[in-house]
């Protein structure tokens, strides 16, 4: 048994399409298709389903390819541990980062990780909170970096930093000139939020409870700089997190004001699979952001070396 054979099988699986999962792993289709028959010629059991239009997993190819996935885990990992061997900060790190983060916190955190390790590369995969559980569950990616709640059986976890939220108003709102806003204000605006599924919609509805759940009063974006943009073009107002507001991010066209004390916030950590080869890597990625200076991440954003 081969484990191309296998990879081609988790293909599948997760594309649903013999030519999405043949482009997926670089490969022609009747290449694919081939090797799967011999898969199941070899193992003696039908793993795929194949009517006219249509191929599915059979309940045996279902619990083949979660088996696969362990098997090609820990092929992955032997290559690890012997490249390892050689230098545990050198090649590349699978990082998965949500959206809400990755493009504020990379570049700062690219240009320190090269002074902390400048022979270990960043692979990124940004994407929603529930994909990335689900890369890094299957090996997919080696650490995510993410906002809690987290918990995820086998996943050790990491606090980076805390980073506050602030309110944003178009130039030009009555609020432009305050020094601060309450939470229970926030309600009475028209406010603009992230679409559903998107954890930080969820943040920003906890820490303003009075904002209405009803999808129908609120306006939504599918990103934060789509947000920005909508405040700009006085569409209502929003909450965004600290980082979003630095430099270079900042728009003349909006005014950001922080909340009154206490301020709501998300705390921010790195997670890995536990008993990872990849540690010494991940703890090079902590050790880049812990020495960022503040000013990167924004005034109120600030890393958490006590809790690290």
């Amino acid at each position: 048994m081969k484990l191309t054979a296998l990879r081609y099988m988790v293909a599948f699986a997760d594309e649903k399409s013999f030519s999405r999962a043949a482009e997926r792993c670089s490969v022609s289709q009747p290449s694919l298709s081939v090797a799967l028959q011999n898969l199941e010629a070899e193992l003696g059991v039908e793993l795929i389903e194949r009517t006219k239009g249509h191929a599915s997993l059979t309940e045996v190819g279902e619990q083949v390819v979660a088996q696969a996935r362990r098997t090609l885990e820990e092929a992955h990992r032997i290559e690890v541990v012997a490249h390892m061997g050689k230098d545990p900060l050198h090649g590349g790190l699978r990082l998965g980062v949500i959206h809400t983060i990755g493009p504020y916190l990379l570049p700062d955190l690219i240009a320190s990780l090269h002074q902390v390790a400048p022979g270990l590369t960043l692979y990124i995969e940004e994407s929603m909170t529930a994909l990335l559980t689900d890369n890094l569950k299957y090996g997919q990616v080696d650490a995510v970096i993410l906002a809690l709640p987290f918990e995820v059986p086998g996943v050790e976890t990491r606090v980076l930093y805390d980073e506050a939220f602030k309110v944003i108003v178009p130039r030009g709102h009555p609020w432009a000139h305050r020094r601060s806003i309450r939470r229970d204000e926030v309600h009475g605006e028209n406010v603009l939020v992230l679409k559903a599924g998107n954890c930080f919609r969820e943040q920003v509805l906890d820490a303003c409870p009075e904002i209405s759940h009803a999808d129908g009063s609120l306006l939504q974006g599918h990103s934060i700089e789509t947000i920005r943009c909508m405040v700009a073009s006085g569409y209502g107002v929003s909450v965004l997190p600290a980082s979003a507001l630095a430099a270079p991010y900042r728009s003349d066209l909006v005014v950001a004001i922080p909340f009154e004390p206490p301020a709501p916030a998300r705390r921010v950590v790195i997670a890995w699979r536990r008993g990872s080869a990849r540690l010494p890597a991940i703890e090079a990625v902590v050790e880049a952001v812990q020495q960022m200076k503040a000013s990167y991440l924004g005034r109120d954003t600030v890393p958490d070396r006590a809790a690290a």
